[in-house]
């Protein structure tokens, strides 16, 4: 018989780590209240929930991956915001927040998830930071919830790939 695992929306029991960018302050802030929004509203106890802030989007993985480390939590969730500037800065700081990001998910076997806009603008931000394209925050917050029930539902990893 075939074999089918899907995470499920249920955040009791649940540990996670929010790791959330001061950088864009007023944009992050929207992004962590939909993500603790979203914990809350699915069963995940406020004692159960850390929300670590970093100075800004290039420092999240680092924070995320000493989370991940820790073996204190079942997922972690990172928010903030990289706005385009009149810089390349902006493609350098957001490709190794994502990639970090994606990297420690790999590397631990923890599910973490990537709620860091990267807009164009700041209307674009405030759009995906609780306007009119939702809350970010909300939806990094509910994947991760999913993933740590997937991973719980899955078979234990016996070989470091």
């Amino acid at each position: 018989m075939m074999q089918v695992f899907q995470g499920a929306y249920d955040g009791r029991g649940l540990r996670v780590a929010v790791v959330v960018s001061r950088f864009n302050e007023s944009i992050s802030k929207a992004l962590l209240d939909g993500a603790l929004d979203c914990l809350e509203r699915n069963g995940v106890k406020e004692q159960d929930i850390s929300v670590t802030w970093v100075p800004g989007a290039f420092e999240i993985p680092a924070a995320a991956k000493r989370h991940a480390t820790s073996g204190e939590v079942d997922a972690i969730v990172c928010v903030g915001a990289v706005i385009k500037g009149e810089t390349a800065h902006f493609e350098y700081v957001s490709q190794q927040a994502c990639d970090g990001i994606g990297r420690v998910a790999l590397e631990s076997g923890i599910p973490v998830t990537c709620g860091v806009l990267t807009t164009y603008d700041s209307q674009q931000a405030m759009d995906r930071a609780g306007g009119k394209a939702g809350n970010k925050g909300f939806e990094a917050a509910l994947a991760a919830i999913e993933m740590a029930n997937l991973f719980a539902s899955m078979p234990k990893p016996r070989l470091e790939l």
